[in-house]
């Protein structure tokens, strides 16, 4: 057989039509979940890009792998040290290897490993084709690399062809000939302009006043699709029809592969897998077009799996982690499961449509705040230790079934959930620890360090932009919260 597994950068599921949305964004990608099993409890362990992927082909969390950041020492994974024989641990036992154990020739189309020096992504590839831009990619640029190979290689047997597309990541960049199909149609029915006036008198990275972190500047060649501010609806707007617009114009380049793999008479015995490495906050919270918090926003992806001879046109809502993939790709192919891996194979669900969940999950982010939340019951609990200087709460409660765009923080009038978070998050934590060899939690690096990657040193210059913005206020508060952030 062959698997193709489409690895969309901060696709957010709620923004594809077959995950509910009434924009017609992602025919292709409806196409393939009606074939397929649709996951719509779906999550990174650890956002964003760098720390999601670490997670995925390692099999393991964040605090284990050491790769919790976009810098410093969490930037790394945690060196294996004198157990180490003449191949690491890891090399042997990832993701892609898991592939190659099963007889398949593998590949990939990324420009992620040069992206983040994340070389370790690379390993378990037969081959690897770098489009050069490090992400800053469209479609157009990606695809012809991704043709090129299937001319050399559709119709063998047994291969994996790993693509990475990255259109639906900020600066929205959909070619301006693409046009807008959206222009004329409603947007998400949440957003409000009472929300943006509210935010605009807030602080924090990629606020309202400063889509572009901590300030408003726009790249010359992204001003088509992206904006600095979000001042008004009409901003808002613009801020949706690029990020939809970014998913449409991929989608088709997808349309492009299908076509092609069915030319070539291998569609029909081709496992085609549809996922993310983290979502896109698209105002939730204050955060406007990035994925900086632990929020169901960010961690929330689409995991769609067209497996031949598997279960066609099912939804499961089970809880899962990425990390749980690799565990899942073994028991598929027959592999023996790396007993180090700390996901759970979510085959039985493909097979025969069983419950195999988690009862709750934990979720990290450490490179533009940091943050652990719980994922339990209907709800998302998020205990907050560098706040992005957003001054947060250091807890956070939010029925995310309910209101799964975070606009009502439930922790004052619903103590009982946020205490059983807190000792979910708790009691995880504890058993995560006692199985780290240096007994090191990484986000206490990052904090030591200096704090997480994005927010490191802007304190001072922000705080001048704040008053300049008519935002003062909020001065004192963050060099009082954030004593050596303020120096």
């Amino acid at each position: 057989m062959r698997v193709l597994i489409l690895d969309l950068d901060t696709l957010r599921p709620d923004h594809l039509g077959c995950y509910g949305y009434h924009r017609d964004t992602s025919p292709n990608i409806d196409r393939i979940a009606a074939e397929g099993v649709r996951f719509d409890n779906y999550y990174c362990s650890d956002a964003p890009c760098l720390p999601a992927r670490a997670a995925l082909v390692s099999g393991q969390f964040g605090i284990h792998t050491g790769v919790i950041g976009h810098g410093g020492t969490a930037a790394d994974m945690r060196l294996e040290g004198e157990p180490r024989s003449f191949r690491s641990t890891f090399s042997m036992n990832n993701l892609w290897m898991t592939f190659r154990k099963a007889g398949f020739k593998t590949a990939s189309v990324n420009p992620f490993a040069e992206r983040h020096s994340a070389w370790w992504f690379n390993a378990g590839f037969n081959e690897t084709l770098n489009t050069g831009k490090g992400g800053m990619e469209s479609a157009e640029e990606v695809t012809p690399t991704v043709m090129s190979w299937l001319d050399r290689n559709a119709k063998d047997d047994n291969w994996l062809l790993h693509i990475n597309y990255w259109d639906p990541h900020t600066p929205y960049r959909a070619p301006a000939e693409f046009g807008n199909p959206f222009a004329d149609e409603p947007l998400p029915a949440w957003m409000t302009p009472e929300i943006i006036e509210q935010d605009r008198k807030r602080c924090g990275g990629h606020g309202a006043w400063e889509v572009g972190m901590w300030n408003d500047q726009v790249p010359p060649q992204f001003q088509a699709r992206h904006m600095g501010q979000i001042r008004d609806m009409a901003d808002w707007r613009r801020m949706i029809d690029g990020y939809d617009c970014g998913i449409r114009f991929m989608d088709g380049h997808i349309g492009q592969l299908l076509d092609k793999l069915e030319a070539e008479g291998v569609l029909d015995d081709t496992a085609i897998l549809v996922t993310s490495d983290h979502g896109e906050d698209l105002g939730e919270l204050n955060c406007y077009g990035e994925h900086g918090l632990s929020d169901y926003i960010t961690h929330r992806i689409p995991m769609i799996v067209r497996w031949p001879g598997l279960r066609q046109g099912q939804v499961d809502n089970g809880f899962h982690y990425n990390l749980d993939l690799a565990p899942t790709v073994a028991d598929l192919l027959g592999v023996k499961p790396f007993p180090g891996w700390q996901g759970r194979s979510y085959a039985p669900a493909l097979r025969e449509g069983a419950d195999c969940g988690h009862e709750y999950l934990v979720l990290g982010q450490s490179c533009h705040g940091a943050m652990r939340s719980v994922r339990f019951g209907d709800y998302l609990y998020i205990r907050v230790i560098h706040d992005f200087f957003h001054l947060y709460p250091r807890e956070m409660l939010f029925n995310v079934v309910e209101d799964p765009h975070e606009t009502r923080n439930l922790v004052d009038e619903r103590p009982d959930l946020a205490a059983q978070g807190a000792r979910l998050l708790v009691n995880w934590h504890e058993d995560r620890m006692a199985a780290i060899p240096d007994g090191i939690d990484p986000i206490w690096t990052v904090m030591r360090e200096g704090g997480p990657f994005h927010s490191k040193g802007v304190l001072p210059r922000y705080c001048e932009r704040l008053e300049a913005t008519g935002r003062g206020e909020w001065v004192a508060e963050l060099k009082k919260r954030h004593p050596r952030d303020g120096k």
